[in-house]
């Protein structure tokens, strides 16, 4: 009878009772349903997420814009900077840490000129000589042709048959002077003559006929940077199946970077030579 009465005081099975069994059974931690569970259960993707992951993008293409932006200038500024050192290369050697330029190198740009020329003369040989190249170029252009310093390969109506070359090395302030002899064969009569030269000041050209025969005057000579060449127009027109020679001194810097005639340098247990 003991028994019998304390089995009739157990308390009753509840619902909950019975949902709380069979998630022990099925292992879990049998959370009941209600304000704790949705709490603990897993959240889906919030709104706030999804905001924060676009401000991300936003952020990195924003960063990326900016950094193509600032190599984009820095390009524009190198080239820029590119184009005045070779302006500046092109232009006469400076004198060195003496003051001065050593044997042919010292001569100034005026040379040729005789002493005591006002600058006012020179300023109008510059001018006529500006003139006549002007010249030149419309009466190419009425011919519906590119000139020959203005195409991209150097005309073919000269073909060089020998060079003889000496140069004359100046290391204390890097520059240089240089006499090149060229022995031309005409193929196809012309008055100009138009070779590769870039960032160099001419002192002087000469062209004769062969060694015997007298020279021939030479009218004006330029540089044309777009193609670098230089181009020696004559007063008259080189005669076809002759040979000339053609003279020119000069002089310039011995670049630091590879370009024509240049310096470099190399460390040999610490010093550098």
């Amino acid at each position: 009878m003991a028994l019998e009465e304390k089995r009739e005081r157990r308390p009753p099975v509840t619902p909950m009772m019975i949902e709380e069994e069979a998630a022990l059974r099925n292992g879990s931690r049998g959370v009941t349903p209600g304000p704790w569970a949705e709490a603990a259960g897993p959240r889906p993707r919030t709104t706030e997420r999804h905001i924060a992951v676009h401000k991300r993008l936003v952020l990195g293409f924003a960063v990326s814009i900016l950094a193509l932006l600032a190599v984009t200038m820095i390009a524009v500024l190198l080239s820029v900077r590119f184009e005045e050192c070779g302006t500046t290369a092109d232009s006469p050697p400076r004198a060195g840490s003496n003051g001065s330029l050593s044997g042919a190198a010292r001569q100034p740009p005026d040379a040729g000129q005789s002493p005591g020329r006002p600058e006012e003369e020179a300023r109008g040989g510059e001018a006529a000589a500006a003139a006549e190249e002007q010249e030149d170029e419309e009466e190419w252009q009425r011919r519906r042709e590119l000139p020959p310093w203005a195409r991209p390969r150097l005309p073919r109506h000269l073909r060089p048959l020998h060079y003889n070359l000496m140069l004359t090395v100046f290391m204390e302030n890097f520059t240089f002077s240089g006499e090149v002899n060229v022995q031309l064969e005409v193929l196809n009569a012309s008055r100009y003559i138009v070779l590769h030269a870039h960032r160099m000041h001419i002192e002087a050209v000469r062209v004769a006929e062969d060694k015997l025969a007298g020279g021939v005057r030479v009218a004006r000579s330029f540089f044309h940077p777009q193609t670098q060449v230089f181009v020696v127009v004559l007063n008259r027109s080189l005669e076809a199946q002759k040979s000339y020679n053609l003279k020119i001194i000069y002089n310039a810097l011995i670049e630091n970077e590879l370009l024509g005639f240049f310096r470099s340098s190399y460390v040999l247990h610490g010093e550098r030579r």
